[in-house]
């Protein structure tokens, strides 16, 4: 009796907590990777939450009880494109020698941008209206830069204005990977000169001798 009563129990465990978040966890995951699938469809301000709610087998308004508003799921999306970007630069064995590491880095982040144009439209640019991702979903982010200034500095690259020159090309490279040859590697393979260049300049500057501010005498007769 002791046993069959035990075999009924785990054929038929109780709904914990922890199984239940699991549960809401996982369908919240699924939601985000079918809104993913949708903006790829029609286009990330195109997302029907009618459809999003037949492709997980939810009626529409139970789609609230994951998010709070359509804004709210853009949220989550962009917190899992920015976990993606984060997990790809982390997944790799950094190169020894500094300048190839960047140089890496910069190949990855421009095929990250070019092998998903609507991932690369909400993490970099702004194509929602009235989209501010929130503090959490900006953390991946903020673990991205870290990582970034970590090889930055390797390379020499720590200057406030060479990190802004640095984002700003990087950021050219991959917009014109994304507009001109998606899933292509024409301005990939520009890595190398981009970061050559701007750590020669760097170097360059940094060995120039500062000039002293001349001071003009005048001459009273």
């Amino acid at each position: 009796m002791t046993d069959r009563q035990r075999s009924t129990t785990e054929k038929n465990p109780i709904a914990t907590p922890d199984r239940r978040s699991r549960r809401h966890l996982a369908k919240r995951a699924r939601i985000i990777d079918n809104a993913w699938s949708l903006a790829r469809r029609d286009g990330l301000t195109g997302i029907s939450l009618r459809d999003l709610a037949d492709s997980v087998d939810l009626r529409q308004p139970s789609l609230y009880a994951y998010f709070e508003s359509k804004l709210d799921l853009y949220d989550a999306m962009f917190e899992d494109g920015q976990r993606q970007l984060l997990d790809r630069c982390q997944a790799r064995e950094p190169l020894p020698d500094p300048l190839d590491e960047l140089v890496a880095v910069v190949e990855d982040l421009v095929r990250f941008s070019s092998e998903d144009v609507v991932r690369h439209q909400l993490l970099f640019q702004r194509t929602i209206p009235d989209f501010e991702p929130s503090a959490a979903a900006m953390e991946p982010a903020r673990q991205f830069v870290d990582l970034m200034s970590e090889r930055l500095r390797a390379s020499r690259l720590e200057d406030p204005g060479d990190v802004d020159l640095f984002s700003a090309i990087v950021s050219g490279l991959a917009h014109q990977q994304v507009a001109n040859d998606p899933g292509g590697d024409r301005w990939v393979l520009l890595a190398r000169r981009v970061v050559e260049v701007l750590v020669a300049d760097a170097d360059q500057r940094s060995a120039r001798p500062t000039k002293k501010p001349t001071t003009t005498r005048r001459v009273t007769k």
